[in-house]
């Protein structure tokens, strides 16, 4: 049982010990205990400094447009490697010639095959040009047989008025003889009546028997004259209508010639365009032979080597870098921390391989460390599961170095809204996310 109601006589006798006696003469724990309250006034204060929230990142240099980036030069056309005028390493400006190919389609293996394509085209050229000479004098053979048309039509309305008056003319004169036999047939009875009673001779009576007769034969003659002059009316007629059925039959056949160059004529006119293209595509596929820099860079890398290997359409031939490009870095935030990145905001990175000291809550004191600004967000998540994130160098601040390299590795921080270290700790042990916050400039706008 433990003696806890009396004195322990341990305690009471621990100080007959010289070396406790020693350990109390010594002041060392006097300045352990002033360390001690230094260091928690030093860490108190700590925890009420400024401290930046921030978004890491890790990504790689690029460049900050698309054909700044090293590409990869392909063949258009299959063919087979003929010769070589690069090789790796080497300088190319825009339009030198990096290796030449053969043809290997049949179809395109004759080498006057631009030309004969030319003179495909000349020749059909000029059969346009027949058909719409063509065209001309068929359109001028109808005009001239409109106007013999109306010339004619106008000589047959012509004899048909002729036709009228004549036909109006004899039956006046018909009119007339009857006129003359009803005369004559009074006259004869009347001299028939004086010779009964005897006052008129028998020769005058035999004289207008006579002159009776003759006015008879001639009403039948005018009256064939009037039957001609009908009839002549009547032909006339039927010659208008021949005259308009000849030329309507003369006017449409030229038009049906006419209508058939002119079919000819666009018949040609569409094999002179295919003609025009196919000569045209080949005077491209030619210039293909020679595969040629896009732009100036350096051949990084020849993906096909040696000659007389053949290559497929969009096969990549050789790699290369543009010599001039503007450098970038594209980093990768999680899905939660997107929300609070926005366009325009200062990021820091620092590069590998580059001496860096980083404070992430004080970029003031971080070393080694350069500015950038976000100039795009993707929308669309990565195979990685993050966001891509695209930042360019700040121009109000140090320039980027220039021996970073294209595809070296690069860590961002995008700084948020400055609160205290304690809080920082806190939110970072309950796993909160840094503090939702809007730029200056999109309150305004939402407000407004």
């Amino acid at each position: 049982m433990l003696n806890i109601s009396k004195k322990n006589p341990i305690t009471e006798n621990i100080e007959q010990f010289s070396s406790v006696n020693n350990l109390k003469l010594r002041p060392h724990f006097k300045i352990l205990n002033r360390i001690i309250v230094v260091v928690s006034i030093l860490v108190l204060f700590i925890f009420f400094l400024p401290w930046t929230q921030n978004i890491s990142g890790s990504g790689a240099v690029t460049t900050l447009k698309p054909d700044q980036r090293p590409q990869t030069i392909h063949s258009a056309i299959a063919g087979r490697i003929e010769k070589w005028y690069v090789k790796e390493g080497d300088y190319v400006k825009k339009g030198d010639t990096i290796l030449f190919i053969s043809e290997i389609k049949e179809e395109y293996f004759d080498p006057n095959l631009v030309n004969n394509t030319k003179s495909q085209v000349d020749a059909k050229k000029m059969a346009v040009e027949s058909y719409g000479s063509k065209v001309t004098a068929l359109s001028s053979q109808i005009a001239s047989i409109e106007n013999e048309k109306i010339l004619k039509l106008e000589q047959a309305r012509n004899k048909i008025r002729q036709s009228v008056l004549k036909v109006q003319s004899d039956s006046m004169d018909l009119e007339a003889v009857k006129t003359q036999i009803k005369i004559a047939n009074t006259q004869f009875n009347r001299s028939v009546t004086l010779n009964k009673e005897g006052l008129k001779p028998l020769t005058d009576v035999e004289e207008k028997r006579l002159k009776l007769q003759e006015v008879e034969a001639k009403i039948i003659t005018q009256e064939n004259k009037l039957l001609a002059s009908r009839n002549e009316l009547i032909n006339a007629k039927v010659e208008v209508n021949r005259i308009s059925a000849e030329y309507a039959e003369k006017s449409s056949k030229a038009q049906s010639d006419q209508y058939t160059a002119l079919s000819s004529q666009y018949d040609t006119e569409a094999q002179v365009t295919k003609l025009q293209n196919q000569y045209i595509n080949y005077q491209i596929r030619n210039g293909m032979y020679y595969i040629k820099a896009p732009q100036n860079g350096y051949v990084n890398r020849a993906l096909q080597s040696g000659l007389g290997e053949t290559i497929k359409e969009g096969t990549q031939i050789v790699s290369i870098m543009p010599a001039k490009y503007d450098i970038a870095v594209e980093t990768f935030v999680s899905p939660t921390d997107l929300p609070l990145l926005h366009k325009g905001e200062k990021v820091r990175v620092w590069f590998d391989g580059w001496p860096t000291i980083v404070f992430s809550g004080w970029p003031n004191m971080s070393y080694g460390t350069f500015g950038g600004k976000i100039v795009a967000i993707e929308n669309f998540i990565s195979v990685n599961g993050k966001f891509r994130v695209l930042i360019a160098p700040d121009e109000n601040e140090e320039a980027w170095p220039t021996q970073v390299s294209i595809g070296s590795g690069a860590q961002t921080l995008a700084l948020l809204d400055n609160v205290p270290v304690w809080f920082e700790i806190w939110r970072t042990l309950n796993g909160f996310p840094p503090n939702y916050y809007q730029p200056q400039g999109k309150e305004t706008t939402a407000k407004k």
